[in-house]
């Protein structure tokens, strides 16, 4: 710093310049001592001591701590999730160092990036927006954006490599053999077959990654567990004695394929195994084996269909009981709440004879009928107080 002199027209003025730029990210404020001396003799002089406050201006942008980050996410997650926090700094001062967070525009294999992840403006927190899976997506890239809140903004970014980790969320899938639902497949192994000789080969993937598609092959079930054996690692079924006539031609064996997960998943797959020399043995042994199974599935279908009927039907029963019910108390309550006056109803002609019955008039019948006549008397009276009686005859049929 100098000291220019400026004199003006009535009094000495002086002026203060700077001999460089001033920085307040380097010093914010300076102290000057200002001293005055005359020329006389001896001279004397005074001092004064000026503090010098640096004013701020938005010169600097935002500098993030890494020039890259990478965040590691665990599949199946729960949305909301946070997954990793980015941080940048403002050299500046107040308003000018306020720092915001923005995620720019960008896609992942087609779709908004937006739709995956999301930013904090505040914090700089990047939350999933929504469940990874694996098998879908293992990784992505996104852009972020750190900006002032200086006029006019400045403004630096950072890439993000989200990384998703595996979970053992699948269970192996067996490729070979085939389970098939309606045919019978098996494997030929003629009666001279010696020790180790191969049957055939368990194929199965598991479409994790790491330690969880690692797979491993284990015999759950055999008719015979003397007679073959699994590998472990490469799953192949060999023989571990020598065949002998006295073995039977279905063998059935139960091979189970486990992953190396925490926990494992498994999955099980049926190998039909033919001990014999000549294809029709084979095909009746297994023929007889195919119609069992035919027979139990066709019988466990009409269980399952006449247990269906039978409960179709009960609840049918029970609807209309229930709706007969109602329909009889609804109406006994409509005849209950009615006001309408009851007016007997008698048929044409009849009246109360005596108070006692509904006949229109009172008629006395007397019958005489005798064995060696066909002939029979009735007498009949007529109405009201007559007692006039006829005699009258009729002739009766007896069969």
């Amino acid at each position: 710093m100098v000291l220019s002199p400026h004199l003006s027209t009535s009094n000495g003025f002086y002026s203060l310049v700077s001999e460089m730029h001033l920085d307040r990210e380097q010093t914010n404020q300076h102290n000057i001592t200002v001293t005055c001396s005359d020329e006389g003799v001896p001279s004397l002089s005074s001092s004064v001591t000026l503090t010098l406050h640096i004013s701020d201006v938005n010169d600097n942008a935002p500098v993030f701590d890494r020039s890259s980050y990478e965040a590691y996410i665990v599949e199946n997650n729960s949305p909301g999730l946070s997954i990793f926090t980015v941080k940048a700094t403002d050299a500046d001062w107040n308003q000018n160092a306020r720092v915001s967070y923005i995620l720019e525009d960008s896609s992942v294999n087609g779709v908004p990036v937006s739709s995956y992840v999301s930013v904090s403006a505040d914090s700089g927190v990047i939350h999933a927006v929504r469940s990874f899976d694996y098998e879908q997506i293992k990784d992505f890239q996104l852009c972020v954006k750190a900006q002032d809140g200086g006029s006019p903004p400045l403004s630096s970014n950072v890439t993000v490599k989200i990384l998703v980790q595996d979970q053992n969320d699948n269970a192996p899938q067996v490729l070979y053999p085939v389970q098939t639902g309606g045919s019978l497949v098996a494997e030929m192994v003629p009666r001279s077959a010696d020790v180790g000789y191969l049957v055939t080969k368990v194929v199965a993937v598991d479409v994790d990654s790491g330690q969880n598609a690692w797979l491993s092959y284990k015999l759950q079930k055999a008719a015979d567990r003397a007679l073959f054996e699994v590998g472990s690692q490469n799953g192949e079924i060999r023989t571990i004695r020598q065949v002998t006539d006295k073995d039977a031609v279905k063998q059935r064996l139960t091979v189970i394929v486990e992953d190396n997960g925490q926990p494992s998943r498994s999955a099980t797959v049926i190998v039909n195994v033919a001990v014999a020399d000549s294809f029709p043995e084979v095909l009746s042994e297994f023929t007889d084996f195919t119609h069992d199974k035919e027979y139990n599935d066709n019988l466990t279908f009409y269980l399952v269909l006449a247990l269906a009927v039978v409960s179709f039907l009960f609840i049918t029963c029970v609807v209309v009981i229930i709706s007969v019910k109602i329909y009889r108390w609804r109406q006994s309550r409509i005849l209950y709440h009615s006001n309408l006056p009851v007016i007997p109803y008698y048929p044409p002609r009849y009246s109360d004879t005596l108070g006692t019955g509904t006949l229109p008039h009172v008629y006395n019948y007397d019958t005489c009928r005798t064995t060696d006549s066909r002939k029979s008397d009735c007498k009949f009276g007529r109405a009201g107080s007559q007692n006039v009686f006829e005699k009258e005859h009729f002739g009766f049929e007896i069969s």
